[in-house]
């Protein structure tokens, strides 16, 4: 005996598919514009030895101030800005952007911080005669009015420098900058450190060139 199954199979007429799009474009400038950053003493900055009973108990203790050269040399004009990155990342025990830490003492207490100023009555800038800086805390889609005033490099602001008193246009173009930073350096309150054995500060930083 067979027994013969049924299947039914609906037909759909429809009309032809519509398909839907979205281009993708794929942009970008190559440029023979380069520059090389330098510091002063190859960027080294050497405080010695610190007696502990030089430490303050209960708040941090100032370090007697640095100053770094910097120059950068580009091989035409450039719009560029700067941009600290900290590669002791999560040491410093002040949470800010222009802090940057010192390292871990062996009970991995956070042993302080340092911050690096510019100064743009002592920057100078090609043949340009006043120089003023500039801030971005948006990734250069917007700038703070360009002034005279110091200013922290940041690890998520970007920080260039113009020729126009308060313009907002963002950093100009440059060849030859030269500039003295500001070093400060501030140690965590004794209370706060393992001092049962020698603590080695071991702060480091990249100053990054960013072309915009």
């Amino acid at each position: 005996m067979i027994t013969r199954y049924l299947i039914l199979v609906p037909l759909l007429f429809s009309q032809p598919a519509q398909a839907a799009a979205v281009d993708l474009n794929v942009n970008a400038t190559i440029t023979p514009a380069s520059c090389v950053p330098s510091l002063s003493d190859n960027g080294q900055v050497d405080f010695g030895k610190i007696a502990q009973q030089d430490l303050n108990l209960t708040t941090g203790t100032r370090l007697p101030l640095k100053s770094l050269g910097l120059t950068v040399i580009c091989n035409g004009p450039v719009r560029y800005a700067l941009r600290m990155r900290d590669n002791r990342d999560g040491s410093a025990h002040v949470n800010s952007e222009i802090y940057y830490g010192l390292g871990l003492d062996n009970s991995a207490n956070k042993i302080g911080v340092y911050s690096l100023t510019f100064d743009p009555t002592q920057t100078v800038v090609d043949a340009v005669t006043e120089i003023y800086g500039t801030e971005s805390t948006t990734g250069g889609l917007a700038w703070r009015t360009a002034n005279r005033n110091p200013i922290d490099v940041g690890a998520k602001s970007l920080l260039g420098f113009t020729d126009t008193a308060g313009s907002t246009a963002g950093p100009m173009a440059i060849q030859n900058l030269t500039s003295t930073l500001t070093l400060e350096t501030v140690i965590n309150a004794k209370q706060n450190l393992d001092l049962s054995t020698d603590i080695v500060m071991d702060g480091s930083a990249t100053l990054e060139v960013l072309y915009l």
